[in-house]
């Protein structure tokens, strides 16, 4: 499911590669795309908005640039799908929601632009659930459609997973890349924040949103990552001073062997046996590589107060769409917002000092240890129709905004996808790739083919 099809060169890097070379074309490649969406779409709806059409002639326009000899984009004609909330010009911009059906931004956001300079064609927009909230979307999980994909960047893991595209982006206030990343079986990352601006992407939580990706290996991560990074005036969460090389610390030899923790989590009793059954496994492999410590007695309140910080912003971030929408609102928005209003100005100041406490005890902790292991979600997707799953795996990381990289590892009892999370310092982004890279090898070196391991039970 996750190849692509015919003779397309592996990984994206190699597609760019061969479209500059001539030996590809991104019409083609494109073409090859909506051939598996035409096939697979009905079942499974990754997408919002889709035209044929726009996209091909996007191709064409990159094919004509390579045939006259101009300068090339590091994503040079590489179809990509991009998250229903992030506004486009070539498509409308509904952030799952009747309120704003047929919405057509004048100009593109942010990352989207950084995609069209690095020569990107946007193949179309993939499905959100509503507002990038919790009420579920119509999208199923690509390995058995009676399953979830998770949210709220469902479409975009989807479509990965899918073989619709070999990249997408996605955004995450609290587990909204990891955990449908975990469920789909693809590779998901959320950078540090302020690593990606935001500007032109609906808001839920100015202090919680940040911004993500689906790839189908750690490599064509790293390079989305790297195109789509940067100062952005209009964005005071993004910062001026040089990124980390992402691509380049994922080919970088660790100069010792890594250090990993695991930390035994307030929520690990909501892990389900099988996921927890395979991080054992996956911890009895690293041994002396990695070390297991209670989790500090603060973690409990990070969780609070993530829960306080967001209910709070989305509360007011959502004021016209709940006051002068109201009919248009599910009411599982409609429930989380009475709770949400009920939170006080105190109660969020002090979460928000308590989450800036938080921020350089992490820093110091990294000096310690190269990457956190611990499950991307608390185990296999859920049916469909019983929501999107829990984010709890996510939330202390999200808060604190530490990059997040989820490796599709596990195998769970129902043969669905369990990820594993490796979480990183902030800014350290380049570090979690290079370490990620050497956890990848050595457990590979012990197995014959994926997935490394089965937690079947």
């Amino acid at each position: 499911m996750n190849e692509a099809a015919g003779n397309e060169p592996n990984g994206v890097r190699q597609c760019v590669l061969a479209i500059c070379e001539g030996s590809l074309h991104s019409e083609k490649l494109v073409e090859n795309c909506l051939n598996r969406i035409e096939a697979t779409e009905p079942e499974i709806g990754a997408w919002a908005h889709l035209d044929p059409e726009c996209a091909l002639e996007q191709a064409r326009t990159m094919d004509d640039l390579r045939r006259r000899g101009k300068p090339l984009g590091r994503l040079h004609g590489i179809p990509v799908g991009v998250k229903d909330i992030f506004d486009t010009v070539f498509y409308p911009t509904e952030c799952g929601s009747p309120v704003y059906r047929g919405r057509q931004p004048g100009a593109d956001c942010a990352v989207v632009e950084k995609l069209r300079e690095a020569g990107a064609v946007i193949l179309g927009k993939t499905v959100t659930t509503e507002f990038a909230y919790m009420q579920a979307a119509a999208t199923r999980n690509p390995y058995n459609s009676q399953f979830s994909p998770g949210g709220s960047s469902s479409g975009s893991a989807a479509a990965v997973a899918a073989g619709h595209v070999p990249l997408a982006i996605g955004s995450q206030t609290n587990g909204s890349v990891i955990r449908p990343a975990s469920y789909c079986g693809v590779y998901g990352f959320k950078p540090s924040r302020g690593i990606l601006s935001r500007r032109g992407v609906f808001q839920t939580s100015s202090t919680l949103d940040q911004l993500g990706l689906f790839a189908r290996n750690p490599e064509d991560a790293a390079l989305l990552c790297d195109v789509l990074g940067g100062y952005d005036a209009n964005d005071d969460a993004t910062y001026l001073a040089p990124r980390p090389g992402n691509l380049q610390g994922y080919w970088s030899k660790v100069p010792v062997e890594p250090n990993f923790v695991w930390i035994d989590l307030p929520y690990a009793d909501r892990y389900a046996e099988d996921c927890a059954a395979g991080c054992r496994e996956v911890i009895q492999a690293l041994g002396g590589q990695i070390e297991t410590i209670p989790a500090p007695r603060s973690f409990s309140v990070l969780i609070e107060c993530h829960r306080i910080i967001y209910g709070y912003e989305l509360y007011r971030c959502l004021h016209d769409e709940r006051v002068h929408h109201g009919d248009w609102v599910s009411d599982t928005l409609k429930a989380s917002m009475k709770i949400a209003g009920r939170i006080s100005a105190d109660q969020y100041r002090e979460a928000l000092e308590t989450r800036e406490a938080a921020i350089p005890w992490f820093r110091q902790f990294f000096n310690d240890y190269d990457a956190i292991l611990t499950p991307s979600a608390t185990g296999e997707a859920p049916r469909f129709g019983e929501g999107t799953g829990d984010p709890i795996c996510c939330t202390i990381w999200t808060l604190c905004g530490l990059p997040c990289l989820s490796l599709p590892l596990l195998t769970g009892n129902q043969d669905l996808p369990v990820g594993v999370q490796l979480v990183g310092g902030e800014t350290e982004d380049d570090r979690l790739f290079r370490t990620a890279r050497w956890l990848l090898e050595s457990l590979q070196s012990e197995m014959d083919e994926e997935p490394l391991y089965s937690t079947e039970t």
